[in-house]
């Protein structure tokens, strides 16, 4: 188990197994030494977290779920590199998507949920430029869906 798998372990998460497409199209693409991840949605251990930021949601939720959406694109990142979590050399960008009500306006504080769990997780490596942006409906109604740039070697 390498550096950034070990600092997982001692937070109390295990990366799950890659999950799989649900549509036409791939989980990544490689180019160069970047690598562009698919936008990972809230499904938890009990099945997909949804819910509509500023009616049936409150924000620390969607954090939370934006933190899970957060350890799927690692788990892309990790299967991406052939299972060696530390080819990761720098998250490079996030763009999360928060399903929220029209006049809700705290998606930074939600998709921070997943910004703040990269930090801690990966250090240095994990600061990342990011968008933040409003969605009136996600797929499955899901709560936070988050794509990521990343640089690996």
């Amino acid at each position: 188990m390498g550096q950034f798998e070990n600092k997982l372990a001692q937070m109390g998460i295990t990366l799950p197994e890659a999950p799989a497409p649900a549509g036409n199209y791939v989980p990544y693409v490689q180019v160069g030494d970047i690598l562009y991840v698919s936008g990972q949605i809230s499904k938890g251990d009990d099945g997909l977290i949804v819910g509509k930021l500023g009616d049936d949601m409150q924000t620390s939720a969607g954090a939370e779920a934006a933190k899970i959406c957060a350890v799927a694109l690692l788990a892309q990142v990790k299967a991406a590199c052939g299972g060696d979590l530390d080819r990761l050399q720098r998250v490079v960008k996030l763009t999360g998507f928060v399903n929220s009500t029209a006049d809700y306006t705290e998606q930074p504080q939600v998709i921070n949920g997943a910004s703040d769990f990269l930090g801690e997780a990966l250090g240095e490596a994990g600061k990342h430029s990011r968008s933040a942006v409003s969605a009136a409906a996600l797929p499955f109604g899901v709560a936070v869906e988050i794509d990521g740039i990343f640089q690996i070697k």
